[in-house]
């Protein structure tokens, strides 16, 4: 039984987060606030969680000249570090976790790639083991209610309409750990579905989908709050058919998820997504496959066979992009020294956003007294050198 398994699973397995923290206090380095940037920080770590500063702590670690950020949330991912979340194999997945987190990912929801509905179930029931267990936040259904004409690395012949009996079918499965469903509402029981999910507490994405301005606008009226890889897998923004994304991103209900690889979108176009949205409505996402963190070759996403070039996944048939290989830590540096995003901003997009997206702000996603001990310490150039989880060390400066 998958779930005993996982259960049964050691520390060395459990998602890479087993050394123990060496200090209690960071001192000296730039530390992003909700209020904004803190030039000769501190930040104070007891336990699993951060503290009010106590000047009279002797146990110290000197980050001067280092950035501390709140550890990153990544709301749609399928695997890493060889491994997939699909693949009904828990140690698979905690492999993929563990990769994810050493890139500075503290939490995630494990995504899941079309498939046959029985097939989805008995992975929703291993994942919600480990959303059980801490190692998850919860999961991510993407397909199979997803549109055939913008499927992407999606197998056509696994994709069904949106019934909300389906639907139930797979919440039902996951016994409570479902956080979002990615669907095209245009199709039969589309905003039926959306309705349902949103009943249920269940994010519902907005996602591969050909769903023209005003159904996409009816999506987000039956309660739709999140745009699955925003100008991915949807039609183009046309000047007489602005389709879903203008709808996605006029509507201040809605969270854009946006994928800062260098691949998927065009630099000028993330940067007019961030500024129309707003930094308070996007989320930075990797939808990364197991290649995250691994490296070329051939691999499965799902039942589809992928090949991963120069760091680039494409579909062996047709060529499609596959998702990608991406960590959250690249993303980070690429939106400052690339899109020249403002730090503060970029935090907001990698950490605030989702962690309010899930529900769990007031435990997550920023650096304050009371919340867990989850950050990032990245060095002058933005490249990642600690990664602290619940006041342990995955990645020790």
């Amino acid at each position: 039984m998958p779930g005993r398994r996982a259960a049964r699973l050691g520390p060395s397995l459990r998602g890479g987060d087993r050394l123990t923290a060496a200090t209690s206090v960071l001192t000296g380095a730039r530390v992003v606030l909700p209020g904004g940037v803190v030039e000769d920080g501190r930040v104070t770590v007891e336990g699993r969680s951060i503290v009010a500063d106590d000047p009279r702590r002797a146990s110290t670690r000197d980050l001067t000249g280092h950035w501390i950020v709140p550890g990153f949330v990544d709301i749609h991912v399928h695997g890493g570090g060889g491994a997939s979340f699909s693949s009904g194999d828990a140690e698979a997945v905690l492999t993929g976790i563990a990769t994810h987190r050493r890139h500075g990912t503290t939490t995630l929801l494990a995504s899941t790639v079309t498939g046959d509905l029985d097939d989805l179930s008995r992975q929703a029931a291993l994942l919600s083991e480990l959303v059980e267990q801490g190692d998850l936040a919860g999961i991510h259904f993407e397909g199979p209610f997803i549109s055939p004409h913008r499927r992407g690395a999606h197998k056509p012949s696994l994709l069904r309409d949106p019934h909300p009996s389906d639907v139930r079918k797979l919440l039902d499965a996951a016994r409570g750990t479902a956080r979002m469903v990615t669907l095209a509402p245009e199709l039969p029981g589309g905003l039926d579905s959306v309705r349902m999910l949103a009943e249920h507490g269940v994010i519902a994405a907005v996602g591969h989908t050909d769903a023209a301005y005003e159904a996409t606008l009816q999506a987000v009226e039956a309660g739709a709050t999140v745009a699955t890889h925003l100008f991915n897998a949807m039609p183009s923004l046309l000047h007489r058919e602005p389709g879903p994304i203008a709808a996605l991103l006029e509507d201040e209900r809605v969270t854009v998820e946006l994928i800062n690889d260098g691949v998927h979108l065009h630099p000028a176009v993330l940067e007019m997504a961030f500024r129309s949205a707003g930094a308070d409505r996007v989320a930075f996402i990797t939808d990364a496959m197991d290649a995250a963190g691994f490296g070329d070759g051939r691999y499965l996403l799902g039942p589809m066979e992928v090949d991963v070039v120069d760091g680039v996944a494409r579909l062996v048939e047709g060529g499609s992009i596959a998702g990608s290989t991406l960590t959250l830590d690249t993303a980070f540096k690429r939106a400052v020294t690339v899109d020249g995003l403002p730090v503060a901003d970029v935090v907001r997009a990698l950490s605030a956003n989702p962690a309010r997206l899930l529900g769990v702000y007031d435990r997550i996603g920023s650096l304050e007294p009371g919340k867990d001990a989850d950050l990032v310490v990245l060095d002058a150039s933005f490249d990642l050198v600690g990664v602290m989880r619940k006041g342990s060390w995955v990645v020790e400066p």
